[in-house]
């Protein structure tokens, strides 16, 4: 009974910390890049969007895990958008009700979590094929590293062209802010050498 519980908390640790980093969504698997190059100019809105999928991540898998035995495979990827829009109409009108400023910032990418690659892809890998507690610790690890991964990246561009980070001055008063990173082509630049940097790591533990 010990080594099986033993076996599944190794499953349950390594599901985790795939998608932080072995399978993270974005740097390794190159899933959600439309969130991630426009919401990421600064950090309140990348984190925000980052809870945003974590929350439909969770809840959809854990839907998607319950009704597995019943899906038939030609009206698989149909109960997977039902359900995900579902979530993600919850999450949206949430932030209108809450924190509109941060949904009117958003625009309308929270609406289009619906066709993010990276929802479904786990609904068609992991919850479609394994019980609850497994679905529900691989949507937190991917979500996770989702939401890590756009703040990385929105720490980054915020800094440099504003020299604060959540409104908090961190460049000295001489630092001459970069225009460009608040940009669409900051968003590119950056990921680029972020991902560069990781595929550098990846070779040298290859």
């Amino acid at each position: 009974m010990t080594g099986k519980t033993e076996v599944q908390n190794t499953a349950y640790r390594q599901t985790l910390l795939a998608g932080l980093w072995r399978e993270n969504p974005v740097f390794r698997l190159l899933l959600g890049m439309c969130p991630t190059l426009a919401v990421t100019a600064a950090v309140k809105p990348a984190f925000t969007m980052g809870c945003c999928v974590i929350f439909v991540l969770v809840c959809s898998n854990i839907i998607i895990s319950l009704m597995r035995d019943l899906l038939k495979p030609h009206l698989r990827i149909l109960m997977f958008t039902l359900t995900i829009a579902t979530f993600v109409t919850i999450a949206d009108l949430f932030l209108k009700a809450f924190v509109p400023e941060m949904s009117e910032t958003l625009g309308p990418y929270v609406p289009l979590i619906i066709v993010n690659c990276i929802i479904i892809c786990r609904a068609e890998a992991c919850a479609s094929k394994n019980g609850i507690v497994i679905s529900i610790v691989d949507a937190v690890g991917m979500g996770a590293g989702f939401t890590v991964t756009l703040c990385t990246l929105a720490s980054i561009r915020e800094l440099l062209s504003t020299g604060k980070i959540f409104e908090m001055q961190l460049m000295p008063e001489a630092f001459v802010p970069w225009a460009a990173m608040s940009m669409p082509v900051g968003a590119f630049i950056t990921l680029g050498l972020m991902l560069g940097l990781v595929n550098k790591i990846t070779n040298k533990e290859a």
